[in-house]
């Protein structure tokens, strides 16, 4: 490698990965995920990463200028990454219960997974301290596309593939190829 090219991996990329080390909260972290792009882990709750996790893709959009967010936010909060997950710039997860994304998924560019409606939806409670949520399963196998968001209490069944710009609001089986806002089963992959 050129030295050139070693100074700025040094300075665009490393000196990122470290500051939002740095800037990261979260005391109850287990696992090494290996950071390309920067990674901020915020809450009380735990988040645990397993072998072989890629937080960030050097060659995709977004790479100098994104930095992916995980957030358990209370005591009780969890997010579990299994083994060998790949996981795009600019990723967000925010967990008030429970997020598992299984072994060997695949998650594109700007994708996000909420267990939570952030606000209560009834306006005289918005400003209330009591969250609905509900958890969120992403099971092995799964590729999950660009531009994704996905939803409190959704499992997405193994081997499925979210399509580009989806919403998914429902559960999706096993097997399928669902796309769309909201998403919808399109295509059986057996």
């Amino acid at each position: 490698m050129k030295i050139s090219n070693k100074i700025k991996e040094f300075c665009f990329v490393s000196l990122r990965v470290w500051k939002y080390k740095i800037l990261s909260d979260c005391k109850s972290v287990k696992g090494n995920p290996r950071c390309y792009n920067p990674l901020l882990i915020n809450g009380k709750g735990k988040i645990s990463f397993g072998k072989n996790v890629q937080i960030g893709i050097i060659t995709s959009p977004n790479f100098y200028s994104h930095y992916s967010y995980l957030e358990a936010r209370m005591e009780s909060s969890e997010i579990e990454i299994g083994n060998n997950v790949a996981i795009n710039n600019g990723f967000t997860a925010v967990a008030f219960s429970k997020i598992i994304i299984g072994d060997r998924v695949l998650i594109g560019l700007n994708c996000n997974i909420m267990d939570n409606d952030g606000h209560d939806l009834n306006p005289n409670k918005r400003n209330s301290d009591i969250i609905l949520s509900e958890n969120v399963t992403i099971q092995k196998n799964v590729f999950i596309s660009d531009n994704v968001t996905i939803l409190k209490g959704v499992t997405i069944g193994e081997n499925s593939v979210i399509g580009t710009g989806s919403v998914v609001t429902h559960s999706i089986p096993d097997n399928v190829i669902a796309a769309g806002v909201p998403a919808k089963v399109i295509k059986s992959l057996l």
